[in-house]
């Protein structure tokens, strides 16, 4: 999977989808969320990951070009942002180190993987705000999406914001032959991938779909009568609801 290719495809594909479209428009999947501020969010995002890079830390509110300029398209702020971020990442190769917020990778590949599934997300989001039929992606980048919000959303950034489940729960999470386990808890939250499909049996419940429902599902953009659950409906309630503290 090349996510550089991946972040430059769906940010034009972000553009075309917005372009002509009231900025009012509301996001069906998130409430409160509309058109233009989610272009406008993507945007900012590129910027924000730009001082990352060019400061070695994490930037504080200021530092980075949150909002367009006065009379500033905010469709034009995100074509520019996107251009600026694919020409650094670009320009270099993915192991090479730089900053990012996950100690457990510390350079360009991070930027590539988590840009490019930030700029999908929101992508759909926009079809959907403007009404439009959702562009699927292939199986293998639905797959990396699902991994990607399990092991550095759930598994990561909850445990950063200090936020932990009220029970224990082990919850598989399945995809064809592609399984992982997540367990949430008073101790914490962790995700991570299973060799032998078998090893499912042993959570406390399941939940099955397709690549592409199931990344849309975790990230709270698909409801749950979409995906197939199976086992424990309170241990599957905690983990979607520590999944929407962990990617708010």
């Amino acid at each position: 999977m090349n996510s550089l290719d991946i972040l430059r495809r769906e940010a034009e594909l972000l553009a075309m989808s917005a372009i002509g479209q009231p900025p009012h428009k509301g996001v069906p999947a998130c409430p409160g969320l509309n058109l233009g501020e989610t272009v406008r969010h993507v945007g900012s995002g590129y910027r924000s990951a730009l001082e990352w890079i060019r400061l070695g830390r994490e930037p504080q509110d200021g530092e980075w070009q949150d909002y367009p300029e006065p009379g500033e398209d905010p469709l034009e702020f995100m074509r520019s942002g996107a251009e600026a971020v694919l020409e650094v990442l670009g320009a270099h190769d993915e192991d090479e180190p730089c900053a990012t917020w996950w100690p457990d990778q510390q350079n360009y590949g991070f930027w590539r993987r988590r840009l490019a599934h930030e700029t999908t997300l929101h992508r759909m989001d926009v079809q959907g705000a403007a009404a439009m039929e959702v562009s699927a992606v292939t199986d293998e980048v639905a797959i990396d999406g699902v991994d990607e919000v399990l092991t550095l959303w759930l598994g990561y950034k909850l445990d950063v914001l200090g936020v932990r489940g009220s029970r224990d729960g082990l919850v598989a999470i399945e995809v064809g032959e592609h399984v992982w386990l997540t367990r949430c808890g008073p101790h914490g939250a962790s995700a991570w991938r299973v060799v032998d499909p078998e090893d499912a049996h042993v959570a406390d419940a399941q939940v099955s779909a397709s690549p592409m429902t199931m990344y849309r599902w975790l990230w709270g953009r698909l409801p749950d009568r979409m995906v197939q659950v199976h086992g424990d409906d309170d241990a599957i309630a905690q983990l979607w609801a520590l999944l929407r503290l962990a990617t708010k």
